[in-house]
Parts: structure tokens; C-alpha cells; sequence
């Protein structure tokens, strides 16, 4: 069933709750702690079996300034002004400035709260920066996951008494004529339904990567490349919205990635190319700046002979990245290619070994400053590459959507004249990103970003407005 408004009454209240929120990913579970701990009621419909949705395919990294777990390692001097600057930079001051400085400035706070309130552990990623970060400020649980993250969230929310309810697909949303959403449907798999009433809405149901018709028709760069998220996250927050007469901002933006290992769909941490790998194409060259950012490098990818790259490295390297979990899932499935020689590499590859040699003595050239690389790269202040030498197959693919329902200072929706709607709220990929509308604008973790702050304020938000 599609998404819909209904501008009819509720034919019944079967439920009824102060905050609803559809979603049980990050932002939903975040919003629904928040609104619950400011004494609100909170339910959580998930339209799956189990959580996992987008946050749980992720790297699980939340980057944050200015928090008690950086000055633990020594990061004293991050601020949300300084990490709003570097997400504007990122977007070639492309993103929505008033977002960009509010999730600057929500996520530290967020982040705290969460290990004050929910008990939730963090500790600061310091082995290498993040492309576009200018401090160490990615923020991650000990098991440096997306999955184990939502775990905690769940254990939180349990432990908190939220009613998760899954297998409830939310399908029709009623509003007033004063745009009030007063109730929501939700559907089950045996075609039964629900009637949900609510004082306030949180739309926490991700963007519309999954939905090949809306990507196609506002991102038609990425329609044909592999889709690594959700296949749940089919648009809904911008269905509705179209229907009520949202704002919708920066739908041509989204997160790609160059580094996805193909056919295995198993991440491959871009750190390997920050710390001094890089990429070559099935003729054993290199075709791109590596440190211009992994998400716009999908595209890159994608453009190569049969979408398809190597990336390639040395030792150090494999045993540095083998503290990613994803890394050693790729191992185990024998994705990682390794070889004695430049020469033993190409063969086991399948690179024409000559092509690659040269590629690796342009590398070695720009790596001690004999000349500049042509692509921009500075090669200058890591060490050169020594055998033996890896090599992963990867392509380019779409991870989710940046744009959405553009929202105010505590997450509530606008409309297209710039009034906010009196009770709904969104946040993550629902709600317009801070990436700007284009994929080199994604700045890595803004993804968890925007679903952890913009679901901090939706909750807190939607328990002051849970009656009408």
C-alpha cells in the first residue's frame, strides 16, 4: 500500500500514545528515549520482523565536537563552530547553514546524554582523521559497529519500558485541517490493521534509496549502481510530505561509496586509502583523487570499465585495517587478494602486470616528492608501500539518501511557506540532511549525525507537544 494522507477523521483509535515515531533506528529509538525521559509516552512501529534498517548496515561512527570522550584522548580544542565549518567546506558551503550549525551543536549534547541517561559507551576513533574532519571527533561503541550500536539502542529503549512494535508498516497518516496529524495506520503482514492515535508524530523511516523510482527520477547519476542500504527505506517521509505540503530540500544529495567489495557487498574502510593506498581500474591505473572523499568516489567508480576497482596496498596496511570488523568479515570470505610482488599482484588480480608496475613507480615518485601527483593527491606524509602487496575488488555504491523534509530548531516539519506543522517531526534521513545536494557533500558520519541529533530534538520536541 502506498503512503498516504487521509484529511478524514480517524474512523477509530485502536492505540493511543503522546509521541509515536516510525522507525526503529537510530533516530527513532533516539527520539523515543528523549521523549520519554522528559515524561512522555512513546511507542516505536517498525515495519520489519527486527530492527536493523540502515543505522545497523553502517559503520556505526557518530562524529560529535567538543565532548567528554575527546578530551580523554587529548581533543581539547573541538567546537561545534569549528565542526559546522568543516561540514560547510565538505558541501562547498552547499548545505543548509541553519542545519549544518544546528546538528553542530546537538550532537555533543546528545552523545553525553546518552551515556549519562542510557548508559551507552563511547570512545573517539584517533588512528587516522577522517576525510573532511579537521580534529579526531568520530565517536563509536567499543565494538566499532552499526549493528552493536542499535543494540545498545534497543537495550535502552527496553530497559526504559518503549513498546517497540514491529511488523507494523505505517501506512496513512490523518491530519486535521489545521495540518494536525491526529492518528496513523499502521498495516500488518496479514493485511490487518491499527489505528494509532498520537499527540505528536515522529517520521524517523530514512530516505528513499530503496525506491528506484524516486532515485531515478532525483538522483539519476547513482539509478544504475548497486543499492548498499535498506531496501525498506522506500521514500515514505517524502511521499507524505508531498502530500501535506512540506518543504522538500536537497533531494539530488545522498551518500555514496567507492569501496564496497564486489560481488561480497561487505564494506571496505576507506582509512586504507587515507593511511596511503589507493585505487586502480582493470588497466592498473589510478583515475581519481582518493582523498577527495569516498562518497563523490562512487561515482568515480562507477565510471570506470565495468564500474569496477581495485584497492590496493601493502601489509601494514592489512594488518592496520584488520581492527575493522567489516575488514576482517572480508578476509574471512576470501575477498582480499594478496601478492609477493608488484608483478605477483597483477597475476593474482588479474591486472596487466606493466600497467600496474607503473602506476606503483608514479605512486613511490609523488610518495618522495619528486613530482606532483596529476590528480591532486598528496602522497608526502605517509610511508611508501612495501611488499607484500593486497588488493580488494570493490564497485561504487548508493548507501542513502541526504534529502528530505526540511525542519526547524526542535525538528518539527515546515511547510512550503516556512511555517511549522503543529505536531510532526522528523530526523536522519527523513528530514533534509546537512551533505547539500550533491554526493561530494557527504561528510563522513553524517549520516548517524543527523539521525542521532535532529532525533534528539524530535523527542524532546514531541514531548512538549503531546496534546493538542
Amino acid at each position: 500500500m502506498s503512503p498516504r494522507v487521509s484529511r478524514e477523521a480517524p474512523p477509530r483509535l485502536d492505540v493511543e500514545t503522546d509521541v509515536l515515531v516510525i522507525g526503529a533506528g537510530a533516530c527513532g529509538l533516539v527520539a523515543a528515549l528523549k521523549a520519554r525521559d522528559a515524561g512522555a509516552e512513546a511507542i516505536v512501529v517498525e515495519r520489519d520482523a527486527s530492527p536493523t534498517g540502515s543505522t545497523s548496515m553502517s559503520s556505526g561512527f557518530v562524529p560529535a565536537p567538543a565532548t567528554r570522550f575527546q578530551r580523554a584522548i587529548g581533543v581539547a580544542d573541538d567546537t561545534p563552530e569549528r565542526f559546522a565549518a568543516d561540514i560547510m567546506a565538505k558541501s562547498k558551503g552547499k548545505s543548509e547553514p541553519a542545519l549544518a550549525r544546528l546538528a553542530a551543536k546537538t550532537i555533543g549534547p546528545a552523545l553525553e546524554w546518552l551515556s549519562r541517561a542510557h548508559g551507552l559507551e563511547w570512545l573517539v576513533l584517533d588512528d587516522f582523521l577522517y576525510p573532511g574532519h579537521s580534529r579526531h571527533r568520530m565517536h563509536a561503541v567499543p565494538e566499532k559497529t552499526g549493528e552493536a550500536l542499535l543494540a545498545r539502542l534497543i537495550a535502552a529503549a527496553e530497559a526504559a519500558d518503549i513498546p517497540i512494535v514491529t511488523e507494523a508498516r505505517a501506512t496513512t497518516l490523518f491530519a486535521n485541517e489545521g495540518n494536525r496529524i491526529e492518528a496513523v495506520e499502521v498495516t500488518r503482514p496479514d493485511g490487518a490493521s491499527e489505528i494509532i492515535g498520537c499527540g505528536a508524530l515522529v517520521l524517523a523511516c530514512n530516505g528513499f534509496g530503496g525506491n528506484r523510482e524516486l532515485v531515478a527520477k532525483f538522483i539519476p547519476e547513482i539509478a544504475d549502481g548497486l543499492y548498499y542500504g535498506h531496501e525498506g527505506n522506500e521514500g515514505d517521509a517524502v511521499l507524505w510530505g508531498e502530500q501535506i505540503g512540506a518543504e522538500l530540500r536537497h533531494l539530488s544529495g545522498y551518500q555514496g561509496h567507492g569501496s564496497l567489495a564486489h560481488p561480497h557487498g561487505i564494506l571496505i574502510s576507506w582509512a586504507l586509502m587515507m593511511e596511503g593506498g589507493f585505487q586502480v581500474n582493470t588497466q592498473g591505473q589510478r583515475f581519481s583523487n582518493e582523498h577527495g572523499g569516498y562518497s563523490e568516489q562512487a561515482v568515480n567508480v562507477l565510471a570506470q570499465p565495468g564500474g569496477i576497482a581495485w584497492n590496493v596496498y601493502d601489509d601494514r596496511l592489512h594488518r592496520f585495517a584488520q581492527g575493522f570488523p567489516d575488514y576482517c568479515d572480508a578476509l574471512d570470505v576470501g575477498a582480499i587478494r594478496e601478492g609477493e610482488s608488484v608483478a605477483g599482484l597483477a597475476a593474482v588480480i588479474g591486472l596487466p602486470a606493466d600497467a600496474l608496475a607503473e602506476t606503483f613507480a608514479e605512486v613511490a615518485r609523488c610518495q618522495r616528492g619528486e613530482t606532483a601527483d596529476p590528480f591532486g593527491r598528496d602522497f608526502t606524509g605517509k610511508p611508501a608501500l612495501a611488499a607484500p602487496f593486497y588488493a580488494v575488488k570493490v564497485t561504487g555504491a548508493l548507501f542513502h539518501t541526504q534529502g528530505g523534509l526540511m525542519i526547524n530548531d526542535d525538528a518539527r516539519v515546515l511547510d512550503t511557506e516556512g511555517h511549522a506543522f503543529a505536531n510532526l517531526h522528523a530526523g536522519g534521513g527523513a528530514a533534509c540532511g546537512v551533505s547539500g545536494p550533491e554526493v561530494s557533500g557527504y561528510l563522513s558520519g553524517n549520516g548517524l549525525l543527523t539521525a542521532i541529533a535532529f532525533g534528539y530534538l524530535a523527542g524532546s520536541s514531541a514531548a512538549a507537544r503531546k496534546a493538542p
